[in-house]
């Protein structure tokens, strides 16, 4: 559960940064683009960090990397409410991000290390849950923070309990001991069909999760011209039923085909992203809410398949590739997203994401490992 809570907190840093985009906008008097860029540079801090934090963790040990990651992501979110020009928010945004990256190809070794394997399903479930939680919850901790606050409080506030996140974290886990390999990378990992396969299919399921979950409340606000309490409000609760679903769908999973859970979880995302899309006002609380109790639960599902995949010593290297090439989502969905709200409507670049993401689900019938 502690873990549980340093991983919410992880995402959480990433994803407060949503329900105050708009408030960031008119304080800077920036363009949706460049608001969203802030997201995009963040992605390639955490892209890059994911890349190396394999190596990172078989240095140090995944203890002291995670350690290493809340206390800089704590300083650092400290620091954005300082700030008070918008260029140094690129720069706080990719330390934040190569922050943040080292946490998840640390954790996943010390998971599957604690429990049996025949638990990993149960574990990984429960532990997957602090995204969809975070997403959730996210809106309604601004929103409280907000109506008692300054909204740079927003920044403070997440800072400090990082901090406190990494001087618990030092006292109450244990070091976990890999293989000697030090390498970047195993040369055999990059050979295998299945990491670039995972891959590709992190990189459409996270655009159409988390890069679609940064830009949503611009869309809500800016091209709806929804109140920003109200839009913050149908955006919180539609990030309930995917929190519930994740921790559920752990305890299931076993019971189903790891290739068809993913091919339905990949293509039922994407389906759900374009009628978001073409959806009258009416309607969008409905699909907000649905396609967002579909899109989080695939990633529950390709973490246990990247456990099963690959062996003890690849697995943090696994994980911390795959998902850096799954930042291309979360990182370049929200600015093209974005610039489509400038120069078209938000609508035509939801709609691409959701067409690309039913597509993809396609790869995974060239994956026979996960028969």
């Amino acid at each position: 559960m502690f873990i549980w809570f340093v991983w919410f907190m992880t995402f959480t840093a990433r994803s407060i940064f949503s329900p105050v985009l708009p408030l960031i906008e008119d304080e800077f008097v920036v363009t949706h683009g460049r608001a969203a860029s802030i997201l995009a540079v963040s992605g390639i801090g955490y892209g890059l960090s994911l890349f190396f934090a394999g190596t990172v963790a078989s240095f140090l040990g995944p203890k002291k990397s995670i350690l290493l990651s809340t206390i800089l992501s704590g300083v650092t979110m400290l620091l954005f409410s300082l700030a008070r020009t918008f260029e140094v928010y690129y720069v706080l945004a990719f330390i934040l991000g190569v922050a943040l990256g080292v946490y998840m190809p640390s954790v996943m070794p010390l998971i599957t290390d604690h429990y049996e394997e025949r638990l990993w399903s149960k574990a990984i479930g429960i532990h997957g849950s602090a995204p969809s939680v975070s997403v959730f919850s996210a809106p309604f901790i601004a929103l409280g923070i907000l109506s008692l606050l300054p909204w740079r409080a927003v920044f403070v506030l997440p800072g400090i309990v990082f901090l406190l996140c990494g001087l618990l974290f030092y006292f109450v886990t244990d070091e976990v001991t890999l293989g000697k390999e030090k390498h970047f990378f195993i040369g055999s990992l990059l050979k295998q069909r299945a990491i670039w396969v995972m891959g590709i299919l992190w990189i459409f399921s996270a655009g159409a999760n988390i890069g679609l979950y940064l830009v949503i409340p611009l869309y809500l606000v800016k091209e709806l011209s929804l109140n920003i309490d109200y839009a913050n409000t149908i955006f919180g609760f539609s990030r309930l039923g995917g929190a519930i679903l994740t921790i559920v769908s752990g305890f299931f999973v076993d019971r189903f085909s790891l290739k068809r859970a993913c091919f339905f979880l990949v293509a039922s995302t994407g389906i759900l992203t374009m009628l978001l899309a073409i959806s009258s006002v009416r309607w969008t609380p409905l699909f907000l809410f649905l396609q967002a109790c579909i899109s989080p639960t695939f990633f529950l599902v390709g973490f246990v398949a990247l456990a099963k995949l690959f062996d003890r010593d690849q697995r943090g290297h696994a994980t911390g590739f795959v998902v850096s090439i799954g930042i291309l989502g979360t990182g370049v969905v929200p600015y093209v997203v974005g610039l489509s709200g400038d120069y078209w409507s938000f609508r035509i670049g939801i709609f691409l994401v959701g067409m690309f993401t039913a597509l993809s689900s396609g790869l995974l019938y060239t994956l026979k490992e996960l028969e």
